[in-house]
């Protein structure tokens, strides 16, 4: 007897067409009055974003291939399931980044020079997530974040933080990772405790179709949207090049898990159209059609065309992006401003307060370090 093939669907949900018409998908249809709730301003300002980020992504490439950065992670192509998810958050919220959420980071507040600091080798940590909109630290090693997310979300519901039903004032989390983070244990461990726990967690899995060079396909056979279905949590699938979407349903799960109805799982499907990172060859292991497929999806082109169709004029879009390029212009020049930090800086962050420890360990490394000045050749 031969062994039937098992298949596995999940519904995409999409406020806009790859066109630019605002026709929902049945599973949309709830999210339409959040839309038409948003005033021109805000409307205009996910565009904005949007286009800063295409343009930021672009001077941190050249940076890195001028020899100015270590690395550069490009974004390209992912602006719209950021852009839309991270305007759904609210000041009280901590987002917990993976290391491709540049304009997220931008968006809380943080000034993108940290950023490049940290992809030029020229900080010794990153930021202080307190002093930039509970931005948390970027974090290189697959999955580790959504850890610390749950921890932090526990935390939070422990402390009575949220679930007062006081919206000023009740948090939630909002983590980011990627389809190939899913295939990490830190990433199924942390569904396990943030579902037993209920704790108050958004988990916005950007699904861009690459784990480097292994394809989603392989590794999951079904949609990754029903993991957290699997672990016991509300759980979709949106359309991540709708900017739209990606902010309707982030709001609303946001929304539950400051109101205390425990963690739920968003999986936005959006892709990567540049490298991985600069370290990497997309074209060793995709083709030309599949590129060409996601380029007519594009989530800025398919955004513009929207806001034509509601009467935004000409001139808006010169302005934004002037704004663009004169936001990528003057990180750029403060880029190359940045300096290498002085040796005494890596004791300064490790105690709130002076530590006789750190004092010690300074006096010890400054020793060492002149013991090799004016030594033989």
């Amino acid at each position: 007897m031969v062994a039937q093939e098992r298949e596995f669907t999940a519904p995409t949900v999409q406020l806009l067409t790859p066109e630019g018409a605002l026709r929902p998908s049945p599973e949309a249809e709830a999210y339409l009055p959040l839309i038409e709730a948003l005033d021109d301003a805000t409307l205009e300002q996910f565009h904005r974003d949007m286009v800063i980020s295409r343009r930021l992504d672009i001077t941190g490439a050249n940076l890195q291939r001028q020899g100015q950065l270590a690395l550069w992670v490009p974004s390209h192509g992912q602006e719209a399931a950021q852009v839309g998810s991270a305007r759904a958050s609210r000041p009280q919220d901590h987002i917990f980044p993976s290391y491709r959420e540049h304009i997220v980071g931008m968006i809380r507040g943080l000034d993108p020079v940290r950023i490049l600091g940290l992809l030029r080798g020229a900080t010794l940590g990153g930021w202080n997530p307190a002093e930039n909109g509970n931005f948390h630290l970027y974090t290189l090693v697959l999955a580790s974040q959504t850890l610390h997310a749950t921890g932090y979300a526990m935390g939070i519901k422990f402390d009575g933080a949220s679930g007062t039903g006081d919206p000023e004032t009740d948090a939630a989390v909002l983590v980011y990772y990627g389809d190939g983070s899913t295939s990490q244990g830190d990433a199924s461990e942390a569904l396990v405790f943030a579902a037993s726990y209920q704790a108050p967690e958004v988990f916005f899995v950007q699904n861009n179709q690459w784990a480097i060079s292994v394809p989603v396909s392989r590794q999951s056979r079904t949609p990754l949207s029903l993991r957290g279905a699997g672990f016991g949590m509300p759980s979709l699938r949106i359309d991540g090049n709708d900017v739209l979407v990606s902010y309707a349903a982030t709001r609303v799960a946001l929304e539950e898990a400051r109101s205390g109805q425990g963690p739920s799982f968003i999986e936005a499907l959006t892709y990567r159209m540049g490298a991985h990172t600069t370290a990497d060859d997309p074209t060793k292991y995709r083709t030309d059609d599949e590129v060409a497929y996601w380029a007519e999806r594009d989530p800025i082109i398919r955004y513009r065309a929207w806001l034509e169709s509601r009467g935004a004029s000409a001139e808006f879009f010169a302005s934004a992006d002037e704004e663009a390029a004169d936001v990528a212009s003057d990180v750029r020049k403060r880029a190359l401003e940045v300096t290498v930090p002085t040796r005494e800086t890596i004791f300064k962050h490790v105690y709130s307060e002076p530590h006789p420890l750190m004092a010690e360990q300074a006096a010890w490394l400054q020793a060492y370090e002149t013991g090799f000045e004016g030594g033989a050749a």
